[in-house]
């Protein structure tokens, strides 16, 4: 079978491996659609420190099982199916406060190669974070399942009332997904900023009030303008950029909260405002991967089609394309591209 790898930052390889085969519990499945993301354009650029290169490479899917190892939790030969690429252990100190997103095992055991032809899903994948997919859901919508748990794990929780400021930093596939939630939970004021002006564009087709491009506009100046010098109540950083988080504190109302979503690199620093922080009563969160509760509340928004993901799909390529895809990616160019291998 065919399999991507990143071999280095700026590298990947369209590699021959074997057919996996699925032990107890597992599934192998027919990838029909793999979604490119920040996160693989990120350790497309630089590295990640989750993807020991060289890496299979990918980890937003949805395909078709083809081998149904024994107990495979009631799936079959034949089933569409969407998953996340990972789940919790269940059992450790962080599961059992159901902080299921922390459990250490998470990420350890993140599943990657969705760039192939087939991939294998662990048993407790299997177990947690997959579902049949209906007929009537495409195969991409499929594929933002897991992005989208991502985005509601850190939005749901908020009590975001409809005469708040909401800002959203970031015009890419997750901001633009931020943008879906916000105008979902009542949002009446929807600021994107964002650099690209076509990505700025779909904000405001996908329900954004204001947009503001960062390339010839003040943002802090324009975010008070808009909110009449008070500021945003709810501000969703998703460039995982050290100067954006900072510069988030000026944009902020008081009472706000801040919802930190893009990762910066390791052992980034950034400082802070302590006297608006403090006398503001402004806060920083921190909103990192998913629970398994997330991700069964993504799978109802996109089953029941109350969240519209369509239009966040640039284009479709082959297998053989992927290079291309991330190319343009690294251009600004799109916002999510469908693998079809």
């Amino acid at each position: 079978m065919k399999s991507y790898f990143l071999v280095e930052p700026g590298s990947i390889e369209l590699r021959e491996i074997p057919m996996p085969t699925p032990a107890k519990g597992e599934l192998i499945v027919k990838i029909e659609s793999a979604l490119t993301c920040g996160t693989d354009l990120k350790a497309y650029r630089r590295g990640h420190p989750k993807m020991p290169m060289p890496t299979p490479f990918g980890h937003e899917f949805s395909g078709t099982i083809i081998d149904a190892g024994s107990s495979a939790n009631g799936y079959h030969q034949g089933d569409a199916i969407m998953g996340a690429p990972t789940a919790p252990c269940g059992d450790c100190h962080y599961c059992r406060r159901r902080l299921e997103n922390l459990c250490p095992l998470t990420m350890r055991e993140w599943l990657l190669g969705a760039y192939a032809e087939y991939i294998k899903i662990p048993r407790r994948i299997v177990e947690k974070n997959m579902f049949i997919k209906p007929a009537f859901l495409s195969f991409e919508e499929a594929g933002f399942l897991e992005p989208l748990a991502c985005v509601i794990h850190g939005i749901e929780p908020l009590h975001i009332f409809p005469e708040d400021t909401v800002l959203i930093i970031g015009a890419g596939p997750i901001g633009l997904l931020h943008v879906l939630m916000a105008k979902l939970k009542g949002a009446h004021k929807i600021i994107v900023a964002g650099k690209h002006e076509q990505k700025l564009r779909i904000a405001t087709e996908l329900g954004a009030h204001f947009v503001i491009n960062t390339v010839t506009e003040n943002s802090v100046e324009t975010v008070q303008e808009i909110t009449k010098g008070y500021g945003a109540n709810w501000i969703f950083e998703c460039t995982g950029m050290p100067a954006v988080w900072e510069e988030s504190i000026s944009l902020a109302s008081k009472g706000a909260t801040i919802i930190l979503f893009g990762g910066c690199p390791p052992d980034t620093k950034i400082t802070a405002d302590t006297s608006r922080l403090h006398y503001d009563e402004i806060s920083l969160m921190g909103s990192f991967h998913y629970t398994p509760g997330d991700v069964e509340k993504a799978y109802q928004l996109l089953v029941d089609k109350q969240i519209e993901v369509s239009k966040l799909i640039t284009a479709k390529y082959s297998l053989d394309d992927l290079p291309k895809a991330f190319n343009l990616l690294l251009e600004g160019k799109g916002i999510k591209y469908a693998i079809r291998p």
